[in-house]
């Protein structure tokens, strides 16, 4: 993450569903901080017994997205296309050896027999490839602070998404909040002199990529999902590398073996961080892992202006001031989930 390489965005916190629906969210996550024991004294899953393991495991992916950066910085002279390329094909073939360890090709077999599921998967594909792409460009040309701005506004945009796609209607306070954001991107857009297209583009990809993957639902398990997603993506991938290579352009295969193996890591820090979050997903509420999410773009903005040494003029500082209000007005929302649960209940009881 970049926070866009949560694959099997359909169960993030920063899903429409989830986001907009704080109080359905909390209903699957209300038992989850009961603290309530099963007779055996063996904490049930989602209960507080979890929540450790849930926190650590929550953390450990968003820690490792937000410091995506740095990683991309150490590729160098790679380029981003090169680098996203190599991503692919790598994070193909760690999949395949995670498939093997776990005995789930059947679980895949059968995901891959489903064609409008593959199709689906594939669009998805086709919206990661985008976001991954236009996050290495950015963070390898001195643009990471509208990176981080991208996943900033992420919830803000999948709320937007939420509206116009599936017709949901927003609470006061997230109307305040979109309203915020709004004028926030009006301030950015001046303090930058134009658009910020690289942050909207990130947020509006990753959006849709989390929307087009909520209509898979639960037809399909991550690691499944993640191998369908970049067995798409492989041929166009290994196209680029040979066109590079002839062209030599290409240095995954010139700079050293050094080299050749921190691009081949790619896979690994694709498919580590999905793992944790679902580890994370399944044992903590979602309203919690939508505070989680936060974690990226604030490393990864920290990265920008302490290790890359990007400049922050005040016009730009106080965009990002309002992006993030409007995030705390989303969150004090969100955490209200539920209380307006409870009364939902009692209402009908």
């Amino acid at each position: 993450m970049s926070a866009s390489d949560g694959i099997g965005a359909s169960r993030s916190a920063t899903s429409p569903e989830s986001i907009r629906s704080p109080a359905r969210a909390a209903a699957g996550g209300s038992a989850g901080t009961s603290g309530t024991t099963p007779a055996g004294g063996k904490a049930a899953p989602g209960t507080r017994g979890e929540n450790t393991p849930g926190l650590l495991f929550g953390v450990g992916a968003y820690l490792l997205w937000g410091l995506l950066p740095l990683y991309f910085m150490v590729l160098v002279p790679a380029g981003a296309i090169e680098i996203v390329a190599a991503r692919i094909v790598f994070s193909l073939v760690f999949c395949v050896a995670l498939l093997t360890v776990m005995r789930s090709w059947r679980t895949l077999a059968a995901a891959a027999r489903n064609l409008r599921l593959v199709g689906t998967l594939g669009g998805a594909a086709v919206l990661i490839a985008v976001n991954w792409t236009t996050y290495a460009w950015a963070v390898l040309n001195e643009h990471a602070v509208e990176a981080a701005l991208g996943y900033f506004i992420n919830p803000l945009v999948s709320v937007l998404l939420g509206v116009i796609v599936l017709k949901e209607k927003l609470r006061p306070l997230q109307w305040v909040a979109m309203g915020v954001g709004f004028v926030a991107v009006l301030v950015l857009g001046l303090a930058y002199g134009t658009v910020p297209w690289i942050a909207l583009i990130l947020a509006f990809s990753f959006g849709t990529y989390g929307l087009v993957k909520k209509g898979v639902g639960g037809r399909v398990d991550a690691i499944s999902s993640l191998t369908i997603e970049t067995a798409v993506l492989t041929p166009v991938a290994i196209a680029v590398l040979v066109w590079m290579s002839v062209n030599g352009t290409a240095t995954i295969l010139s700079n050293g073996p050094a080299h050749f193996w921190l691009l081949a890591a790619s896979g690994v820090l694709t498919a580590v961080p999905l793992i944790f979050f679902g580890a994370a997903a399944r044992r903590l509420p979602l309203s919690t892992v939508g505070m989680l999410q936060y974690l990226a773009p604030t490393l990864q903005f920290i990265i920008a202006l302490a290790v890359f040494k990007e400049v922050m003029p005040p016009e730009r500082w106080a965009g990002f001031g309002l992006v993030w209000l409007a995030l705390v007005i989303l969150t004090v929302d969100m955490m209200g989930g539920p209380r307006r649960n409870r009364i939902l209940r009692a209402a009908a009881a």
